[in-house]
């Protein structure tokens, strides 16, 4: 589970934008088993969670953790997280009409009780040269606002060789299939590998993206969370999905040397929770969490999780240009959207209420960057560069939008300053010059300042000649 670095605007955001819902214990429309295997994937591993109401889900598939961390593991389950885990049917159990319930009780002493599961299996991966697919079908804890402060569901999978070492974090590998804070409307997608702090996955932060829930709110309603691990193509990806709309991937060529490290080892086993309090819900809120305005008592549903696999040749194929719902593919003089990136590091993406609404990338800093891959500039060389951007940075807090192309590491091929424009959603299109460009290229846009803080907000940017 993420620790993300976030500041305090985003609790200023979630109270303007949040209306509280107390879903309190109410068993919402659960499937009344498995889909259908899709088509082209072979069934691996599943739990339906059909069964009779108050009892623990199958110990033949799955293991309790109890207690604040594991036995001669880090405290507080390495995360500031403060519940007690406990197997109690309080806490974790089925509720008759195909859910699992993970629910987050506040006991009379003022403390937290909740559950951590995980899967007796730890041997998934990916069968040579083939594709995994890890999938679950959930409604995130349905309450909002401060209500909601403190709550941090999460679905997720961690290298096996972590059991019974529970020191060799973040090497092993981590896949944060579905995340979430504070009841807003969010999922976020994460990988956790190489070393801490730092590494190629910018720990403890990871290699993350977010979006909103298509088509209905993330609480109060099931949606389909995927994680693809695609070892068809050279080199492998990493997929993230909800409701069947990629919004996340990782290259094994972003990872380098640790991609072997957390792959080359026997498979993962998969998690379901839900924390209460931590370094990601603290950090989004800009202070502690849970609070006395935080509401017991409102669980987690899962109505199924599933593992499927997809045979393949021995010898990979090459990675096409990954575009998911992003900008890839896209023509360097079209709008493209910020928030669609196919990777990013350190950004969150909120509702704007610039003109058209949508969403834009929110608490952009200095190190935060997203990519947006195979953008066609075309034979002409583009010369400009322009982006829609605005910031309620402080006085004295300013910062730099770069363009670079290919590789972070590469010099800029233009940029332009930014301080405050009168508030976070207060708009303005900025231009710039830039190296003339031609050709497909991979577009990073890099955010660089001499102070830690947020700086700036970016809806949209584009390309001229």
């Amino acid at each position: 589970m993420e620790l993300p670095r976030r500041t305090s605007r985003a609790l200023i955001i979630a109270a303007a934008t949040a209306v509280f819902a107390a879903g309190v214990g109410v068993a919402l429309r659960a499937n009344a088993a498995l889909p259908a295997t899709p088509t082209g994937w072979s069934l691996a591993w599943s739990d339906d969670f059909n069964g009779s109401a108050n009892t623990l889900p199958s110990s033949a598939n799955w293991i309790f953790d109890t207690g604040y961390s594991y036995p001669g593991g880090p405290a507080n389950w390495g995360t500031g997280e403060i519940q007690q885990y406990t197997n109690s049917t309080q806490n974790v159990s089925l509720d008759g009409a195909g859910n699992l319930r993970i629910t987050p009780i506040r006991t009379s002493s003022g403390g937290w009780t909740s559950a951590r599961i995980e899967t007796v299996r730890s041997n998934f991966k990916p069968p040579a040269g083939g594709v995994l697919r890890i999938e679950g079908r959930i409604q995130m804890p349905n309450v909002t606002g401060a209500a909601a402060a403190g709550y941090w569901p999460a679905f997720w999978a961690l290298g096996s060789p972590y059991r019974g070492n529970y020191q060799n974090w973040p090497g092993v590998g981590e896949f944060d299939v579905m995340e979430n804070v504070n009841g807003l409307n969010q999922v976020w997608g994460v990988l956790h590998c190489g070393v801490n702090p730092g590494g190629p996955c910018n720990e403890t932060n990871g290699l993350g993206a977010s979006r909103a829930c298509p088509n209905s709110a993330c609480q109060g309603n099931f949606h389909t969370y995927r994680f693809e691990w695609d070892a068809s193509v050279s080199p492998q990806m990493l997929r993230w999905y909800v409701d069947g709309v990629q919004f996340h991937s990782v290259s094994q060529t972003q990872i380098g040397s640790y991609w072997s490290q957390m792959t080359d080892h026997s498979g993962y086993f998969l998690l379901l929770n839900v924390a209460m309090g931590g370094g990601f819900p603290n950090g989004v809120a800009g202070s502690a969490t849970p609070t006395g305005a935080t509401a017991s008592g409102v669980p987690m549903l899962v109505d199924y999780v599933a593992v499927y696999t997809r045979a393949g040749s021995t010898t990979p194929t090459s990675a096409a240009p990954t575009t998911g719902s992003s900008g890839g593919g896209t023509g360097a003089y079209a709008t493209i959207q910020a928030e669609a990136f196919n990777a990013q590091s350190g950004v969150v993406v909120e509702t704007t209420t610039d003109t058209g609404g949508g969403q834009n990338l929110g608490y952009l800093a200095n190190g935060d960057w997203v990519r947006y891959d195979n953008v066609d500039f075309g034979a002409t060389p583009a010369r400009q560069f322009s982006a829609r951007v605005a910031s309620g940075a402080a006085g004295g807090i300013s910062g730099l939008v770069e363009v670079r192309l290919d590789s972070l590491s590469n010099a800029p091929i233009g940029s332009f300053a930014i301080a405050n424009t009168g508030g976070w959603q207060s708009w303005r299109t900025v231009p710039a010059n830039i190296a003339a460009t031609t050709g497909r290229h991979t577009v990073f846009l890099r955010f660089a300042s001499g102070q830690p803080a947020d700086f700036v907000n970016l809806n949209w940017f584009t390309f001229g000649h």
